[in-house]
């Protein structure tokens, strides 16, 4: 795959968003393939370049006995497969400096998770792999503060970097997307927005992230109206089933509605 991979996925004479989907995290081979599977097959209908998405080990979880993973090469000899079986790009996140080299051995972007993405030296250890690096924007900054994230990025030698907005605490148990930010982040970056984390209702007592995915097309549509380059979105064919972040998933059964929905949307802002 091209490490170019910002420019392949924008590059489209539709004029398209790129999308970046598939599960929290990868939970076997089968499981990823499938949803994988499913997820080309309408982005290639509807022109959508599509970047196949999936961690292969959470490292941030709420309590101790939650899902993390299958194993850091089993995860990402899957995510490898994904990308060469259907010819596109992958995308997992990081958490330690030593995961960058590692996961770039696999994906063509690596991903900074939102608490992380002040993290000077996981960001410089991410940048010198070469790969295209997505800083999700940590919901306690500003906007424009992850100028200074991208240009960590930037001075460690490496020019590939998007932002992703996935909402601010909104209190102690929400998120808020403020959309001023776009067009804010837009002006430093390609920027993403991330239409099922955006939705979540974290810190809850039970120890269990909620969410609100009836609010996922609301979000998007937004996202679209005002010119986003691209949408983050986590699904799976059962969220009821979903060993992570189940609660804020788009049912896989309702993408094509959402996309051809969003498409449409896209294609009047371009002619306007």
């Amino acid at each position: 795959m091209n490490l170019n991979t910002i420019s392949k996925i924008k590059n489209l004479d539709s004029g398209n968003f790129f999308l970046l989907a598939g599960p929290c995290a990868i939970e076997g081979e089968e499981m990823a393939m499938r949803i994988a599977e499913r997820v080309v097959a309408i982005t290639d209908k509807l022109k959508i370049p599509y970047v196949f998405k999936g961690s292969f080990k959470k490292a941030n979880r709420s309590r101790l006995d939650s899902f993390t993973g299958i194993g850091d090469e089993k995860a990402l000899k899957i995510l490898e497969k994904v990308g060469r079986e259907f010819n596109i790009p992958t995308i997992t996140d990081i958490h330690k400096e030593s995961d960058a080299a590692m996961a770039a051995a696999y994906v063509d972007i690596l991903q900074i998770p939102a608490f992380l993405a002040r993290q000077t030296d996981l960001l410089v250890a991410a940048a010198v792999t070469g790969k295209v690096i997505n800083i999700k924007k940590g919901q306690f900054m500003s906007p424009g503060s992850m100028k200074h994230a991208v240009v960590k990025v930037q001075e460690s030698g490496n020019q590939n970097v998007m932002v992703t907005d996935r909402g601010s605490m909104f209190g102690y148990q929400d998120m808020v997307v403020d959309f001023r930010g776009i067009p804010e982040m837009q002006q430093f970056a390609t920027t993403v927005l991330d239409i099922t984390h955006s939705l979540q209702q974290p810190n809850q007592s039970s120890g269990v992230t909620g969410g609100k995915p009836e609010l996922i097309e609301t979000i998007a549509r937004a996202g679209i109206a005002i010119g986003v380059d691209g949408l983050f979105l986590e699904t799976h064919y059962d969220p009821s089933i979903a060993k992570s972040d189940g609660a804020n998933m788009l049912r896989l059964d309702y993408l094509e509605n959402l996309l051809t929905h969003l498409v449409a949307i896209r294609q009047v802002i371009v002619k306007m």
